[in-house]
């Protein structure tokens, strides 16, 4: 008992021993990586300081920054470990990753795909921080493009995190890629109202709001002939194109022309729909001279529109000259 008692506190000692004897390469190795993680971080900031007021750089200093900044931090991780271990060798850590690389590339597939799909989204630039874009379901302003994922704040003040693999493999919309955008809205006028006066109405409504541009100057076309009404095109630009703009610009535009058309005027129609009955028995159908309204009647002699209570009356009469007399009951139920 007195011997394995010895043996164990032999094994403590020197294993103190052996701490305190490690214990300056420790701290002189916590030293040096704390010493390079702050000159990584330091790095990082001055990349982006360096591209803060070019907006094409801008993207590219963020990548460049977080890349600088790894390298830097995996630098200071070596070094530390070969003050820790004097046995350690880069070379075995390199031995080691490349005989797990293939393992760790299958687990972690998804996050290459991403981080490989975020540097190629900060290279190429297809939109920009303070973007505003629409992908799929999602519309908002680009917050920060990240390696792994990208966050855009909506409209209404929630934030989105989306995966770079899927912005890079799939279609997105820029609202903002260039200075000017154009806007367009459909008015419907009646079919009785004069075209072009409505049109030129319209023109000088929106030419009287301050966010419409000049250069491209608005304009008007009359686009469908609609069940109801004449559907007529306004078409105008704004400058600068984001979400905010828009909807203050849609607002005063929409205002002014129906202000200015039920001044002068012109009728906005409700949607309506007209149901006209038409003779089908065998002798009139498909003669348009013998049908009634709604049907062309060329040059010939328009017919009069009928009533039901001719029609029985007219079938009373046609009773009465077959039988003699006429059946009241018959009629009523016809």
């Amino acid at each position: 008992m007195k011997i394995a008692i010895s043996s164990a506190w032999d094994t403590v000692q020197s294993m103190v021993n052996g701490f305190i004897a490690l214990l300056p390469n420790i701290v002189l190795g916590l030293i040096v990586f704390i010493l390079f993680l702050f000159i990584a971080s330091r790095i990082k900031v001055l990349v982006k300081q360096l591209t803060r007021n070019r907006r094409s750089a801008r993207n590219l200093g963020l990548v460049l920054g977080r890349l600088a900044q790894g390298v830097t931090v995996l630098i200071g991780l070596f070094i530390a470990l070969s003050i820790l271990i004097p046995s350690f060798k880069v070379s075995d850590l390199v031995q080691l990753l490349g005989i797990s690389g293939v393992a760790i590339g299958f687990a972690f597939r998804d996050i290459l795909q991403n981080f490989l799909a975020g540097i190629l989204i900060l290279l190429t630039e297809p939109f920009q921080i303070d973007d505003q874009i629409v992908f799929k379901n999602f519309e908002g302003t680009v917050e920060n493009i990240q390696t792994r994922a990208t966050t855009i704040r909506t409209y209404d003040g929630r934030r989105i995190v989306i995966p770079n693999s899927e912005l890079f493999t799939n279609s997105v919309t820029v609202n903002t890629a260039f200075d000017n955008r154009r806007l367009e809205y459909d008015v419907g006028i009646g079919y009785g109202d004069d075209i072009d006066q409505a049109k030129q109405l319209m023109l000088d409504a929106v030419h009287s709001i301050d966010e419409v541009l000049k250069d491209p100057a608005p304009d008007v076309l009359a686009m469908e002939l609609a069940g109801s009404n004449v559907n007529i095109r306004v078409r105008w630009w704004i400058n600068p194109p984001r979400r905010a703009d828009s909807l203050t610009s849609r607002d005063k535009v929409i205002t002014a022309i129906k202000k200015t058309l039920v001044a002068n005027g012109i009728d906005l129609p409700f949607p309506t729909q007209q149901i006209l009955f038409h003779d089908q028995t065998e002798e009139t159908d498909g003669n348009r001279s013998r049908q009634r309204e709604g049907w062309p009647s060329g040059k010939g002699e328009v017919p009069e529109p009928h009533r039901i209570t001719d029609s029985l009356k007219l079938l009373a009469q046609k009773q009465d000259d077959g039988n003699g007399k006429v059946d009241s009951t018959k009629v009523n139920n016809e």
